[in-house]
């Protein structure tokens, strides 16, 4: 099936309306953003900045910066809601934080009845920077009142609503440097022993909190708490490498993102999770020994913030309304694309996406 075949099959779905509703919980993580846009690659900005030093401090002016909600949570929860899901994301912030979550989502039907506010906000200062034709990121945390995070902060009324949802979301496992494990084996427990929920797991990167990986394999990823386990390429090696030592000799013969396949089919084979992987040239689903490959969309990538928020954000979606799996990626990789298109950092509606497909060669 070419890839045309699955534009078609897509533009029938965003022609037409959804079957039945979408209710998503997303957790746990919101962010203070600010993105700093860099017209030079990591060697020249650092020479930069070392001329300044030296000067013994001054300005660089000139740069383009802007600051947004984010996080992960936050993100797939502002994409999901474009799409027209009911989202209710039960994160922690500042009281100052919560004031920019209701301006940004003062237009939309989003529940922020549940957002906890105690203690310090999550800030990050994302620097991205050119590399070879594209964007990378890299992004300076303070983690504020997410490292402590936990089921101590949930109470019945969160617990309500996880029973509820039909996908219960957790993301940024890192971030919750504490009880990140915990938090994930009492929401997803919870899910499947009252709800009728998916459970999506998205970690983020993990190597913040390198000491809790094996932790997480074991008493999370290994069993059967998640339907859908959301990797990059990063994510997919780290943990694949941990199951199969023979991963790592293939580092130097194979391109990032087929190393990333691999690691992709190691944890399909020995994770009970559907994996789904997205990169920079390809989205795949893998169950057991089947996989479904789809090339992503070749666009000029303004950012290099949230493209795999916006991805996830397509995957549930096209999940929840029984896509086929060409269809589903297909989907995916849309949203991200029309995400990176956008001047203003917006996520795509329907409409949007179907005039994409259209125009798009």
């Amino acid at each position: 099936m070419l890839l045309a075949e699955y534009k078609t099959e897509l533009q029938s779905f965003l022609q037409k309306p959804y079957q039945k509703d979408c209710k998503v919980i997303v957790l746990p993580d919101f962010f203070l953003d600010r993105l700093i846009n860099l017209d030079w690659d990591t060697a020249e900005f650092s020479a930069f900045v070392a001329n300044v030093a030296k000067r013994k401090g001054g300005s660089i002016d000139g740069i383009p910066q802007t600051d947004l909600t984010g996080g992960n949570a936050v993100n797939v929860a502002s994409a999901l809601v474009r799409l027209g899901a009911e989202v209710a994301p039960i994160v922690c912030t500042s009281e100052f934080g919560l004031q920019q979550i209701r301006y940004h989502f003062k237009n939309t039907p989003i529940d922020t009845s549940h957002i906890k506010t105690s203690g310090k906000a999550s800030i990050t200062t994302a620097l991205e920077f050119k590399n070879g034709t594209g964007k990378t990121n890299v992004m300076l945390r303070d983690l504020g009142a997410l490292s402590d995070f936990g089921p101590a902060n949930l109470d019945e009324t969160d617990y309500a609503l996880i029973e509820d949802a039909d996908y219960v979301c957790l993301f940024n496992w890192a971030g919750t440097l504490k009880f990140g494990t915990e938090l994930a084996k009492t929401i997803f427990e919870r899910a499947k022993m009252k709800g009728k929920s998916k459970t999506y797991f998205d970690t983020a990167d993990p190597t913040p909190n390198a000491v809790g990986i094996a932790g997480l394999m074991d008493k999370i990823l290994k069993t059967g708490k998640v339907d859908i386990l959301s990797l990059n390429e990063n994510e997919a090696i780290t943990y694949a490498s941990l199951l199969d030592g023979g991963l790592k000799v293939k580092r130097a013969s194979l391109g990032f993102a087929e190393l990333a396949m691999d690691a992709a089919r190691i944890l399909a084979k020995r994770l009970p999770s559907r994996i789904d992987l997205h990169t920079t040239e390809f989205s795949a689903t893998l169950k057991g020994k089947h996989e479904v490959v789809v090339p992503a969309f070749k666009v000029k990538v303004l950012r290099a913030t949230g493209a795999g928020d916006a991805w996830c954000a397509g995957n549930i979606m096209g999940d929840h309304n029984g896509l086929s799996d060409e269809c589903r990626l297909t989907l995916a990789n849309a949203v991200a694309a029309c995400y990176l298109l956008d001047p203003d950092g917006l996520h795509p509606t329907k409409e949007k996406l179907s005039a994409f497909l259209r125009n798009y060669v």
